[in-house]
């Protein structure tokens, strides 16, 4: 993944104007969250931050599929099988990305999970898998299988052996919500980086914006582009670090749900707008549907900037 730094113009925990900045790296998801928030006290701030934990924990315990006894688990064990009754909250977040699955053609499907795991990208990949092998890796992946009842509020997965997973927008989503719930608690500042889907809010204590760096994925060490934020979110979707190399070409560990090929021309993808869960959604998309389908795509998006790098290093931005 690429990596968004967070550039901070003050060293957290410094008083300025009467307020104060404490920063918290937490496991969470399996991943490293960074929690930020702005304060007139530690007290308080570390109070909101642990609520902020909760929170994701709480997103988590709804969305893995992972742990056996959440409502995805459950869907996904009754596949083909009945419907599961779950709340409203999992029925809008799936919804969501049936969205994207309609809007870019199943090039986004949360099914994905269910394809046969045929690519390996450690290294150890030296040849293509067969064309039949390819084929059927994604026979029980199809959004259009995805089945809700909004008056009963189930979801069912139509065929026996799929699965749903929200592995592509589910830490964007539960910085969203972190960020929502420390808003309600009166919190005027904050970062919730969920492994690099960053959603902000407010201002620095010394009044500057919070300033986000997005990493050159071909000089890790260098910083791209800085972009200022301003109660928005910025996320990068990107290949440099997982990838399979055959025959001098670059495959992407991002799969295209329709055809069971790795993404390719792409080293990564970053959009800025207002919802990371939405700006998730659409660095993946990009990342399956290439520059000239992704620049369609973005079109019908105009609140939204993008910064595509592809794999010659050529940077394409709005």
């Amino acid at each position: 993944m690429i990596k968004l730094i967070v550039i901070f113009s003050i060293i957290a925990g410094n008083f300025c104007y009467g307020q104060i900045q404490i920063s918290r790296p937490v496991t969470l998801m399996g991943s490293r969250f960074d929690i930020t928030l702005v304060g007139k006290d530690s007290t308080s701030i570390n109070q909101n931050i642990n609520q902020a934990i909760q929170e994701i924990d709480r997103i988590e315990r709804l969305i893995s599929e992972w742990s056996n006894d959440t409502p995805v688990s459950e869907i996904n064990k009754n596949a083909g099988i009945k419907p599961i009754k779950v709340n409203p909250e999992l029925i809008q977040l799936t919804q969501t990305a049936l969205y994207f699955s309609k809007k870019t053609r199943g090039a986004f499907d949360i099914s994905i999970v269910a394809m046969d795991k045929i690519w390996k990208f450690d290294g150890s990949i030296k040849t293509m898998p067969t064309e039949e092998s390819i084929k059927k890796s994604v026979q029980k992946v199809n959004y259009k299988n995805i089945l809700i009842d909004t008056k009963k509020q189930t979801i069912f997965l139509k065929e026996k052996g799929m699965k749903i997973g929200f592995g592509s927008i589910g830490k964007a989503y539960a910085a969203e919500k972190a960020k929502e719930l420390m808003q309600k608690n009166g919190v005027e500042a904050g970062i919730i980086n969920a492994a690099g889907d960053v959603a902000t809010w407010g201002k620095q204590p010394d009044g500057e914006a919070w300033a986000i760096g997005i990493q050159n994925p071909f000089e890790p060490d260098e910083i791209e582009e800085v972009v200022e934020m301003d109660n928005n979110a910025v996320v990068t979707s990107g290949s440099y670090e997982k990838y399979a190399e055959i025959n001098g070409k670059r495959y992407s560990h991002i799969i295209h749900p329709k055809t069971g090929m790795p993404s390719t021309g792409l080293i990564s993808v970053t959009i800025i707008g207002k919802n990371a869960t939405i700006a998730n959604g659409l660095s993946t998309s990009i990342m399956v549907l290439g520059v000239q389908k992704g620049l369609q795509l973005m079109n019908q998006f105009p609140d939204y900037r993008f910064l595509m790098i592809k794999d010659n290093g050529n940077i394409i931005k709005n």
